[in-house]
């Protein structure tokens, strides 16, 4: 019975910091400022090639 709820806490908690990061992610952009590695890791986007994005 404990499997299900640690999977359960487990999966909310992966969905809250995904959330949280594209919040974050969109609000740096919307800013004008570079969001933080982490966030965009969380996301499953690299960070260099998101910071090369419109310099070519």
């Amino acid at each position: 019975m404990s499997t299900p709820r640690k999977s359960f806490f487990a999966t909310l908690g992966t969905f809250v910091e995904v959330f949280g990061s594209a919040a974050a992610v969109s609000h740096a952009v919307e800013g004008g400022r570079s969001p933080k590695a982490k966030h965009l890791k969380s996301l499953g986007i690299d960070a260099d090639a998101f910071r090369s994005i419109g310099k070519n």
